[in-house]
């Protein structure tokens, strides 16, 4: 049923690259903190850096939950369902960081996103997640279902904000600072783009 794999390689990279949809899940070290888990998507916007090492671009949403945890834990488990052809689950669990656009690493990891114009997205950081745990299960009781395509509804709403009110928009949300449990999230002000 479930396998433990030593490395992200061959079909189960292959796996991973054709899923238009993933999920992340991350929690704060408290035992009564809040569980995060978040669904990701948007094509181009994740990349296998290497064996073992992934990596997805952080875009501009009202709390910033995964990157507080983040910051205090490093825990995090991605996650990728087949919808379509034979079932399968994949998940990833390992140790993660938010590389922030002031950060040296930024523009070289950026690069290694040529599928995707992340400007009109809102991009906040890139989150890069080290694999210290693969593993596959079954999947038979996940659905099928058809997908259709990426919505613009997020492009639309994030395109005509620059730098400054982008800032604006993070400094209204209660949950881009500060998470949920009160964790540093987002450093602000957003510094500024370099794309």
């Amino acid at each position: 049923m479930g396998k433990t794999y030593e490395r992200i390689d061959g079909r189960l990279r292959r796996f991973i690259e054709e899923q238009p949809l993933f999920f992340t899940a991350t929690a704060p070290l408290s035992g009564d903190g809040t569980v995060n888990l978040s669904p990701k998507g948007l094509k181009g916007s994740f990349v296998v850096l290497d064996e073992l090492t992934v990596a997805y671009l952080d875009f501009a949403g009202s709390n910033a939950e995964t990157v507080a945890h983040l910051r205090e834990n490093g825990r995090i488990t991605l996650m990728w369902c087949a919808f379509q052809g034979p079932p399968n689950i994949v998940r990833v669990h390992g140790r993660g960081e938010p590389v922030f656009r002031d950060d040296p690493r930024f523009a070289e990891l950026l690069a290694a996103f040529p599928g995707i114009d992340p400007a009109p997205h809102g991009l906040r950081a890139i989150i890069v997640v080290h694999a210290e745990l693969v593993r596959d299960s079954c999947g038979y009781a996940v659905p099928r279902m058809a997908y259709e395509e990426d919505r613009d509804s997020h492009r639309r709403r994030f395109v005509r904000e620059d730098d400054a009110s982008l800032s604006a928009y993070f400094t209204s949300k209660e949950h881009i600072a500060t998470s949920i449990d009160g964790l540093p999230g987002l450093p602000l002000p957003l510094p500024p783009s370099t794309v």
